[in-house]
Formats: structure tokens, sequence, C-alpha cells
């Protein structure tokens, strides 16, 4: 294995890591500080990816694709927020989850109706079509884009919930909504913005993801999964923890994919390594989880005042 393999998967690893971050964050946002269970956070991803491709294949531009993306992705989600999370709110995460799993159905359909049932393809923009310098390597520079938005969006949470009023108020609604509301704050329209938040996060990385995955019906739920094992890990309602987690969940796929057939094809024949890497690699994540539970139940950085 050569050096520059090495160092463009950890690159691989560290751009998918920066996807997960987006679609967790909004996900930590909505399950972790409101206390819903939404399982059509992968949907709203789905529909962010498949506003900003036809939004590019119209317009050829990617910023109005990004700008419909993501206003298109925050409005479903204040929608979907008004319609159907806020009547649920005082109700069992049952309810939410059957709540939700009926839209996920709904949404999928609707693409199916809408957009086809075979993959939509989104082209990488001209200006981020080549490769750029890196390390003395060469490595894709629409990836690299993913990563400094990634990077961006995070610094953006950070700011948000760390030093704005807003920020402020969205950590004291989480912690006692009833006297958040007795001081004059609007709580109905908090929570619908922070739904709306969670869903424009899921919208920018469905918009960042569209030129390197097919977008089609149900490409919600598979990252969904993986999207939920990062806030485990990370410590349920922690964005700074989806943040460390999913890099770390990031690389460790990655890297597994990468390296675990040409490590196992030292012990196994190839055609048993090649069958075998695969699987166990996609099993590497969620035994790190299980390590992560059993020694830190509540996750590796959990949010403070709890």
């Amino acid at each position: 294995m050569s050096l520059s393999l090495f160092l463009i998967q950890m690159l691989n690893g560290l751009q998918l890591g920066v996807l997960l971050f987006m679609l967790s964050a909004g996900l930590t946002l909505v399950f972790g500080i409101m206390n819903f269970v939404n399982l059509a956070h992968g949907s709203l991803y789905m529909m962010g990816a498949y506003f900003a491709a036809a939004a590019y294949a119209r317009t050829d531009s990617f910023l109005l694709a990004a700008l419909v993306g993501i206003v298109g992705s925050a409005a479903l989600g204040f929608a979907i927020e008004r319609i159907v999370a806020a009547r649920l709110y005082a109700r069992d995460h049952l309810d939410h989850v059957l709540a939700t799993f009926g839209l996920i159905l709904f949404f999928n359909e609707l693409a199916r109706t809408v957009w086809g049932a075979s993959p939509y393809y989104m082209n990488v923009p001209q200006a981020l079509s080549g490769t750029i310098n890196l390390l003395g390597i060469s490595y894709s520079a629409y990836r690299f884009a993913i990563i400094v938005v990634g990077l961006l969006v995070a610094l953006g949470c950070y700011l948000l919930i760390n030093k704005t009023r807003v920020g402020m108020l969205i950590r004291a609604g989480s912690s006692n909504p009833t006297i958040v509301a007795a001081l004059g704050v609007n709580i109905k329209l908090l929570n619908a913005a922070i739904f709306a938040l969670g869903a424009a996060l899921a919208g920018v990385a469905g918009l960042m993801s569209g030129p390197i995955l097919s977008v089609q019906p149900g490409m919600g739920e598979p990252i969904l999964i993986t999207a939920m094992i990062v806030i485990v890990i990370g410590g349920i309602g922690s964005v700074r923890g989806a943040f460390y987690s999913a890099l770390i969940v990031g690389v460790i796929d990655t890297a597994g994919r990468a390296f675990l057939p040409m490590i196992l094809r030292e012990f196994l024949d190839r055609s048993t390594a090649q069958a075998a890497g695969p699987a166990l690699a996609s099993m590497l994540i969620c035994i790190f989880m299980a390590a992560v539970l059993a020694l830190k139940p509540q996750g590796l950085f959990p949010v403070k005042n709890q």
C-alpha cells in the first residue's frame, strides 16, 4: 500500500465524515434536542438532492441548484413540522415512528412519480470537475469542496448554538419549553425553525452528494441508519459529538472498505478475501458503536448539562 493511496482514502473518509455530519447535525437538533423521532429525515435529504438536481438540469447553475435544494428542504421541513410533527410532540415515540415512517413511504412514491424510478444524475460543476494538488497527491476538487462546505457548516452550527440568542433559546427550549414560553418566546415558532434548520442541513448534504451518488427514491434510508449510529456514538443531543463521531465513523468505514480486503488477502485466498472484506467492513461501524456503548453508554461526547 502506497502513501498516496493511504492519504486519498483518509481524505475520502473525511469527506464521508462531513457529509454524515451535515445529515446527523439536523437529526441531532430534532431528535436530541426536541425529543422527536424523525425517521423522515433521510427523505428530506433525498428531496434536497432531487430539488437541487432538477434545478441544475434546468438552469445549469450550481448556485441556483444549491439555493433551490436548501430552501426547498427547509420549506418542506417547516411544513412537516406544522402539519405532522407539532401534533405529536406530546405523544410517545412509537407515534413519532409510525407517522414519520408513513412520510418515508409517501416521499419515496412522490419522488418515483415525479422523477421516475430510474436514478437521476447531477453533473459535477464545471469549475470543480478537475483535481487539485493536496499534500503532494492529486485529489478531486469536488470532493475537497465537500470537505470545505462540511467544515463551514460545522463552524456555523457551533456559532449559532453557542454564540447567538437563537442558540440560547434553542438550548433553553430543549431543557424547559414551558418556562421559555412563559418568558414570551413563541415556542411553537422556535420548534418549527429548528425543524426547518435540520431539514436545510439535510438538504445541504443531499445537494453535495448529488454529483457523486445517483439520486433515486429510497436513497435516504441507508444513510439515515448511519447518521443514527453517528449521533448514538457522539452522544444524543450533542452537535459537537455528532461532528467528532461523524469524522470517526467516516474514516473507519472508508478505511475498512479500502484496506480490509487487502489485509485479508495476506491470510486467505483472493476470492475469499474479496467476498469477506466488504462484508466485514460494513460491520465495522456497528462493532465500534457496540464498543462505545459498552464503555460509555452516554456516547463519546455527551451534552455537558445532562
